[in-house]
């Protein structure tokens, strides 16, 4: 064997960037929505070229916010067997936190588009498994998924960009609370 062949390979320069930075320097935007691939260059205070290697696009920047903002949520629950509604209601101010961490981010979802569907697949599994456990069948669980995750992100889109709907300031608490005791665990006799 050639001398060659045993001598470590020299680093290359190290990573000026990761997922977790990109995220950071998107999170210090007014919103998050409106900033450009350049504008978030200059702000890591790498070149655009850089940039393009961990996200090529607006699209690719959102998915990989989604990814780490799930990534976040799902590493800090703290899931045990207990009352379900306590688990979802864990699940629901994990979300809160970390989706308004991001401003515009709430906003965005809010809107018609493609999401990234790993990252609302494994919250999506996260969900349905306490609703399972809490008594729903399979399909009232994903039924109860999407009322839960579409209340949520509206109420959260309203939060960030606040809606005048009178003189009565947003209660999440209440909200919560509500959504809450309306989420089935038992199928109900009434047909879909």
């Amino acid at each position: 064997m050639s001398q060659a062949a045993n001598t470590p390979r020299r680093p290359g320069r190290p990573a000026q960037i990761s997922r977790e930075k990109i995220v950071e320097a998107a999170a210090t935007f007014d919103n998050v929505d409106a900033i450009t691939m350049r504008q978030l260059a200059e702000r890591l205070e790498v070149r655009h070229g850089a940039l393009y290697r961990w996200v090529k696009s607006r699209d690719e920047l959102f998915d990989l916010v989604s990814d780490v903002v799930v990534d976040r949520v799902l590493g800090a629950i703290e899931l045990q067997p207990s009352d379900w509604r306590a688990q979802l209601r864990q699940l629901a101010l994990l979300i809160r936190e970390h989706f308004l961490g991001i401003p515009g981010y709430a906003s965005h979802l809010s809107r018609p588009h493609a999401h990234n569907a790993h990252s609302v697949d494994r919250l999506r599994r996260a969900c349905v498994e306490i609703f399972i456990e809490g008594g729903a069948s399979p399909r009232n669980a994903d039924q109860s998924w999407l009322i839960f995750i579409t209340s949520m992100i509206s109420w959260l889109a309203v939060e960030e960009q606040p809606v005048t709907i009178g003189h009565v300031t947003p209660q999440f608490d209440l909200f919560l609370g509500v959504l809450l005791r309306g989420l089935p665990t038992q199928d109900s006799d009434a047909s879909a």
